[in-house]
């Protein structure tokens, strides 16, 4: 494994964590009945989240770009592998970027900093679209996970049948050998 490997895997991983420490809450409001305790609670969760320092948001948002890079560096090495494994994490990525900055900041700001026309009951559907979100985003960044593990066992199984190739090769020239020198 690269330096570049080793960026998206850093990457995708820390944003699962993060995801998986806000999944305690987006479970209880996708998958139970959404009661006012529920509500407050997420609420609160993600104004914490929402109003964390400026240095929080800079790490967040330069592990993306940290992710994005190590994807595009792996793609420039333009080869069967590369285009399969890293062209479609990268489109994936893309993807979990994109569902972030549409869906994600635009309901964290309906919940924390509501406009006046923003009803409770607006701000209670942007706490389940952005539960919904992060869900789907989870599931994106585990299918990154997945190809980039799928790449590095087609890479191991090419190399062990390369080597199988090349030691049947040495058999037989080996054997050819033995034969010219008796003749």
């Amino acid at each position: 494994m690269g330096f570049k490997q080793g960026a998206v895997l850093a990457s995708c991983s820390f944003f699962l964590g993060v995801l998986f420490i806000c999944f305690f809450v987006d479970y209880r409001i996708l998958h139970q009945e959404l009661t006012d305790e529920i509500v407050e609670d997420g609420f609160q969760f993600y104004a914490t989240f929402f109003n964390a320092p400026p240095a929080i948001k800079a790490v967040l948002h330069g592990f993306m770009g940290v992710g994005i890079l190590g994807l595009v560096a792996k793609l420039h090495k333009y080869d069967e592998s590369a285009i399969f494994f890293d062209g479609s994490s990268l489109v994936a990525y893309i993807f979990a970027v994109a569902v972030y900055l549409a869906v994600s900041v635009p309901s964290l700001r309906t919940i924390v900093t509501p406009v006046d026309v923003d009803t409770r009951a607006d701000r209670i559907e942007a706490l389940r679209i952005l539960s919904a979100g992060n869900t789907i985003i989870m599931v994106v960044l585990g299918a990154v996970l997945v190809l980039q593990g799928g790449q590095e066992y087609a890479r191991r199984a090419e190399v062990r049948e390369l080597a199988k190739i090349e030691a049947e090769l040495k058999a037989k020239g080996s054997a050819s050998a033995g034969k010219d020198k008796k003749e």
